[in-house]
C-alpha cells in the first residue's frame, strides 16, 4: 500500500479500459500507482494517447476506472465523492471551459460560486490573481473577444479561484506565445512556494516541466514507465549523451549501423567534419562505439558531453520504451 500520510494524492492500481462496441478493447490506464506530496509540482508527460488526461479524469470522478483506488490528501476519492471535489480543481480543456459572452471577472464569480467561494475575502484574492496574471485590464472585457493567451490565462484563474490545495493542468500553456508562458511558469511557481499549493501539469511543453516540475512521471501505452526527480533524470541523461566529430565526411554505412546499435543516435556533417550524437545507456556501450568507428575507419577529432534538456530526456526514454515494444 502507498503512505498517504503526507500526500496530497496518492493513486494505486488504477486501470481504466475502453471497450469498441464488443469488437476490441483498449487498455488506457495500466495498473498506474504513484503519489504527490503536499506542495509538490509534478509533471505528467507521454504521448497522445498514453493516458494522461484518463487518468486525471480519473482521479476527477469525471470517468469510472475499472479498478484501483484514489486517496485525496488522506480521503478516499470513491467514498467521499462528490464532496471530495472541494479539494481539488482542473484545467482540462483550457479556454473552451470558459463562458465566452461574459467578462472576465464574471467567470471568475461564477466558477467560484458554484463552489461556495464567494466572500469578500475570496474577492480579494481573485484580484490577486488578475494582478499575477496581468489580467487586470482585461476585468470587464468579455472573454470572446480576449486573445487565446487570454483566454488560456483566464481558465487557469478560474480553476485556481476556488482555492482547492491540488490543482490539474492539462496542457495550461497550449496556444500561449513565448512571453505568456513565461508569466504562467513565473506564477505556477510563486503558487506553489507562497501557497503550498500542490500542482499535477501535463504538457508537451517540455521547457515548462523543466522549469516549474520537481519530478516528472513520464506515461507510454497506459504505463507509468518513468518517475523520478527532474533533477536527477537530467544529471543521469547528461552523462549518457555524447557529441563526436570526425575527421572528414561520415563514412559510408556509419548512420545506418549507430542507429541501429543505439536508438536515438544521428549524424550530419558539419563545418569541421561528420557530427554524431549519440546515448550511451550502458557503461559497455562506449567501447561497442569504438569498435563500430574503427570498423569503418573514422578517426575522432573531439568528443564531448553533449548539453541536455528536459526534451531530449523525454523523447529518449520515449523511444528506449517503443524500441522494446
Amino acid at each position: 500500500m502507498l503512505d498517504i500520510t503526507r500526500n496530497a494524492l496518492a493513486v494505486e492500481s488504477l486501470t481504466k479500459t475502453f471497450r469498441d462496441g464488443g469488437r476490441g478493447s483498449v487498455k488506457a490506464v495500466d495498473n498506474v500507482a504513484f503519489q504527490v506530496e503536499q506542495g509538490e509540482v509534478v509533471g505528467l508527460l507521454g504521448p497522445n494517447g498514453a493516458g494522461k488526461t484518463t487518468t486525471i479524469k480519473c482521479i476527477l470522478g469525471l470517468m469510472r476506472p475499472d479498478s484501483g483506488h484514489v486517496t485525496v490528501f488522506g480521503e478516499d476519492a470513491q467514498t467521499n465523492y462528490p464532496r471530495i471535489l472541494s479539494k481539488m480543481s482542473a484545467v482540462l480543456e483550457g479556454s473552451r471551459n470558459l463562458y465566452w459572452r461574459l467578462t472576465v471577472w464574471e467567470n471568475i464569480l461564477f466558477f467560484s460560486a458554484l463552489h461556495g467561494v464567494a466572500s469578500p475575502a475570496d474577492k480579494r484574492y481573485f484580484d490577486h490573481l488578475l494582478k499575477l496574471f496581468s489580467l487586470e485590464d482585461k476585468r470587464n472585457v468579455e472573454v470572446r473577444k480576449l486573445s487565446q493567451g487570454m483566454k488560456q490565462k483566464t481558465s487557469v484563474v478560474c480553476a485556481l479561484a476556488r482555492r482547492a490545495p491540488l490543482v490539474f493542468l492539462d496542457e495550461p500553456t497550449l496556444g500561449l506565445d513565448v512571453e505568456t508562458s513565461l508569466e504562467l511558469r513565473s506564477v505556477l511557481r510563486e503558487l506553489s512556494c507562497e501557497e503550498g499549493r500542490t500542482f499535477v501539469v501535463s504538457s508537451h511543453d517540455m521547457a515548462v516541466i523543466q522549469d516549474v516540475c520537481q519530478r516528472v512521471i513520464i506515461m507510454s501505452e497506459g504505463r507509468i514507465v518513468v518517475d523520478d526527480n527532474v533533477s536527477h533524470l537530467m544529471d543521469l541523461f547528461r552523462t549518457r549523451c555524447y557529441r563526436i566529430v570526425l575527421r572528414g565526411p561520415a563514412p559510408e554505412g556509419l548512420e545506418k549501423r549507430l542507429v541501429h546499435e543505439f536508438v536515438g543516435s544521428s549524424v550530419a556533417e558539419g563545418e569541421q567534419g561528420a557530427e554524431i550524437k549519440v546515448n550511451l545507456s550502458e557503461d559497455e556501450d562506449i567501447y561497442r562505439l569504438m569498435d563500430i568507428l574503427r570498423g569503418v575507419d573514422g578517426v575522432i577529432d573531439e568528443i564531448s558531453h553533449e548539453e541536455i534538456d528536459m526534451e531530449k530526456v523525454y523523447l529518449e526514454v520515449v523511444r528506449k520504451e517503443r524500441s522494446f515494444q
